[in-house]
């Protein structure tokens, strides 16, 4: 007991040192910018050939998504993405076209949020009866303890900008399906800051230079 007794002292005591240099030193998190958190995420259909794509037709809305619930959002924020998304798209040679028109790209942009319960269980060990004297399993007056399992719950929330680019100009008939031939997240903090979304869309399509439309 007395070694026992001093290999979990000495633990307490080196988890309290570590905690204390921890403590002490900057947490490099907390000096980001919201600028520096924000990670973009592209990719891309590598057997498509982007320039022979030549309109493309943008909705006047975005889809937010929250868990299997799905809403159309038209908010100033909104609006600010697809207008720089439209701007984006005509300056890499893409010609807009109205969404009644036939067109060889869609764009599409939701605003994805959502939240999941999970549970975690904390069971205790046979190991604390030894440690108290108690002999362990079967050690106190010859009973088998019962160890009950205390459970804790969390929930996680998931909130980013999905962008996509989908084939209509070769829809997949026999499916009846269409491609997503080019996809963009955006996730970090001071994404959905209006003042953010100029740079956002600009960080997006400096890392898909792939993305240039037929201007002949």
């Amino acid at each position: 007991m007395k070694t026992v007794f001093q290999i979990l002292l000495w633990a307490s005591i080196s988890g309290g040192i570590g905690s204390g240099i921890s403590s002490c030193r900057p947490d490099p998190l907390n000096d980001l910018t919201p600028e520096d958190s924000q990670v973009f995420i592209t990719n891309h259909d590598r057997s498509v050939n982007f320039a022979n794509y030549k309109t493309y037709s943008l909705p006047d809305s975005v889809v937010e998504v929250a868990n299997d619930r799905q809403t159309v959002s038209m908010t100033p924020l909104d609006q600010r993405v697809l207008d720089k998304l439209a701007t984006t798209m005509t300056g890499l040679g893409y010609q807009r076209v109205s969404g009644k028109d036939s067109s060889d790209l869609g764009v599409a942009v939701m605003k994805i949020n959502n939240s999941y319960v999970g549970v975690t269980s904390n069971p205790y060990s046979s190991y604390y009866l030894n440690y108290w004297g108690y002999g362990g399993l079967g050690g106190y007056g010859g009973y088998s303890p019962y160890y009950p399992s205390y459970y804790s719950f969390y929930e996680v929330s998931d909130t980013y900008w999905l962008i996509q680019l989908i084939d209509l100009k070769h829809p997949n008939t026999a499916d009846q399906k269409l491609n997503v031939v080019w996809q963009a997240q955006v996730r970090g903090n001071g994404i959905f800051d209006e003042t953010s979304v100029d740079s956002i869309i600009t960080s997006v399509f400096n890392q898909s230079t792939y993305l240039k439309g037929n201007k002949e």
